[in-house]
């Protein structure tokens, strides 16, 4: 079998295996679409919104959070000592990273089409032809996202570590993306954050779908924060596009570099563990 088919299918299982994990993804995705989708256009009278708006930013937000946070799976391996029998293994470092990450890319994507489908029922309408963009474009980021988690977590070395440095990260770009708030009614002190977030770009091309705003013209993308303008140059949702596959590349290759120059040997195997499962007598 290739090593990066085994290598998701297995972390596929163990995430399948884990119902209180899946459980608790799936809940926190259903309460923030349900609160998002009426108490925020509630309050947001004055602001020309539809349900498509705000459903779509639950999505990619759904994606972005999960992608991410799959990534701790590798601290499992490495605490348990499974991960320094892979590294042992006839396997380039390349693989192990693309295997970790493709299989977050994949519970993230599987994730956002369940919170999609519930969105159904709340009020979001496209037709057949969004619906298949819409889950490209959350594989596409998810795997940019997940690269990111993946990097993050390899620097952390620990859960605790993996945590803090996460909810540092998320939450900031989680608010500056415009996936809740929109981008036009963000601070102008806040826009070079909003520039440099990946989340925004993800968010604008998601939008860009779900509101089927092909039709609009540069000026009107850049009024309703699906384009954005900086010093008079236009970063289309396209482009923005592009721009986190660009980003996803190059945590990726960071991914990589960090897994070539790795030493496990220095990291306590937990007791009774082998290989991420507990062991048996």
């Amino acid at each position: 079998m290739n090593p990066i088919t085994a290598i998701v299918q297995r972390n596929l299982l163990n995430y399948v295996r884990s119902k209180g994990r899946v459980f608790g993804a799936l809940f926190m995705s259903m309460f923030m679409l349900v609160m998002f989708s009426f108490l925020m256009k509630s309050s947001m009278g004055g602001l020309d919104v539809s349900m498509n708006y705000l459903i779509s930013g639950v999505i990619i937000m759904s994606v972005f959070q999960v992608s991410v946070n799959n990534s701790s799976d590798i601290l499992s391996d490495i605490s348990s000592g499974y991960m320094k029998e892979v590294l042992v293994a006839p396997i380039a470092r390349t693989q192990i990273s693309m295997g970790h990450i493709l299989s977050g890319a994949v519970i993230a994507t599987l994730q956002g089409i369940i919170t999609m489908i519930a969105g159904f029922v709340l009020g979001l309408r496209v037709n057949v032809l969004q619906i298949l963009l819409l889950a490209a474009v959350m594989l596409v980021a998810a795997t940019a996202f997940s690269a990111i988690g993946l990097f993050l977590a390899t620097v952390s070395r620990n859960s605790p570590a993996f945590q803090t440095l996460s909810s540092m990260i998320m939450m900031p770009l989680t608010f500056v993306s415009g996936a809740y708030i929109p981008t036009t009614i963000i601070p102008g002190f806040l826009l070079p954050i909003v520039y440099l977030n990946p989340l925004t770009y993800t968010t604008s091309i998601f939008r860009y779908i779900a509101l089927g705003a092909h039709t609009l013209t540069t000026g009107e993308l850049v009024e309703q924060g699906m384009a954005f303008s900086i010093g008079g140059f236009v970063i289309t949702p396209l482009m923005g596009l592009a721009i986190t596959i660009l980003i996803g590349a190059f945590f990726f290759v960071l991914c990589v570099h960090k897994f070539s120059r790795a030493d496990f040997s220095t990291i306590k195997v937990a007791v009774g563990m082998r290989g991420g499962a507990p062991a048996r007598g």
